[in-house]
């Protein structure tokens, strides 16, 4: 088995996998044939000077081809031509030092099941510019959740796609998934707030089994007054992947407070952001929030294995611990996370009772 799940917390979000009704709307759902891709840019303006480049991955008709795009292999076709309907849109976030290219194969796998997916490039904080780790901490935690807004803004006016992402009674479908510093960016956009002084704190007594993460922060000892951020949660977010996300900052009251279905994933074996810190709180916390320990994984199990090595604070994030199987893994991620947006995104008001009709 390589999924174990968390025996103390509840993952309802799953049970429906065995329901006869579950079955008929997952093998009744049509899957588009294929993945398209092509480049998209949300543009500055005067209150945000940094565009943000997207990668578009969307359903066609069009043939698959695969092609490189820097150290990732995209299996989807270059500027096809897109379906005239989506089942919704789908943000994905990379984490630190990241691209949009890292999740690919998440991305292609929701697009060849209908949904409009739109990986960001997080300005100052992917494997080109680093700027956003030189700005106050508070930035850091605040800046990228305002980005992915900034590109829901930007599609939900666009004229080539706004007509293309499903609707219902509530608005647009749209929901998000991140990794690592992406998992924190979508759980801050569900409601999440940030107390630095969690930080501050956290380090001072967790340090020797933290050491990557807190490595990475600057100036801990002004953390210990509280300092909650303000909110940056996006009400159009309607459900939440958190692949082992940074967690450890958030407030509890605020994790409790959250209401949208949310799927939170735990590398067992994760070194840069130990589960108990971190993923283990948020899973915990979230009300009806499914949580999943994913046996002998690393914290780049998530991630698209590169073509070259990427050397990580934690090592080559191609690298996994001895008898995992990332690429098994992955295909399974590919199945579970779309599955767990349909149901999400298409039933309500309450997406885990069972006697709710699509």
């Amino acid at each position: 088995m390589i999924f174990a799940i968390h025996k103390r917390l509840r993952s309802a979000a799953f049970l429906f996998c065995s329901t006869p009704m579950a079955m008929g709307l997952l093998s009744g759902a049509a899957r588009a044939a294929e993945a398209g891709w092509r480049p998209y840019e949300v543009p500055p303006s005067i209150t945000n000077p940094e565009k943000i480049p997207v990668a578009l991955y969307y359903p066609t008709q069009a043939h698959t081809r695969s092609i490189m795009v820097g150290s990732f292999t995209v299996h989807a076709t270059p500027m096809a031509v897109p379906e005239a309907k989506t089942k919704g849109l789908i943000v994905v976030s990379h984490g630190t030092g990241g691209s949009e290219f890292g999740q690919s194969s998440l991305a292609e796998a929701l697009a060849r099941d209908g949904y409009l997916v739109a990986a960001l490039r997080h300005p100052g904080d992917n494997y080109q510019d680093g700027s956003l780790w030189q700005k106050p901490l508070g930035a850091y935690f605040t800046e990228r959740p305002r980005q992915v807004s900034r590109l829901i803004d930007a599609l939900l006016t666009d004229p080539e796609w706004k007509d293309r992402i499903a609707t219902d009674a509530k608005g647009p479908r749209i929901g998000a998934a991140g990794h690592s510093a992406g998992g924190y960016t979508v759980v801050a956009l569900a409601g999440g707030r940030v107390d630095l002084s969690r930080i501050g704190a956290h380090c001072a007594r967790d340090a020797a089994e933290d050491p990557i993460s807190c490595s990475m922060l600057r100036d801990i000892r002004q953390m210990q007054a509280p300092l909650v951020l303000e909110s940056t949660t996006d009400p159009r977010i309607r459900a939440i992947v958190a692949m082992a996300p940074v967690g450890v900052i958030f407030t509890e009251q605020s994790l409790k407070a959250i209401t949208v279905p949310a799927l939170i994933y735990a590398a067992e074996k994760d070194r840069w952001l130990p589960p108990r810190f971190h993923a283990l709180w948020i899973g915990q916390n979230i009300p009806e929030a499914a949580y999943r320990v994913i046996a002998n994984a690393g914290h780049f199990a998530f991630m698209n294995p590169a073509s070259a090595p990427i050397q990580t604070l934690d090592g080559d994030i191609s690298a996994n611990p001895p008898g995992f199987d990332r690429t098994e893994f992955l295909k399974q991620l590919d199945e579970e996370i779309p599955a767990f947006f349909d149901r999400a995104l298409t039933l309500a008001p309450n997406v885990f009772n069972s006697n709710v009709s699509p």
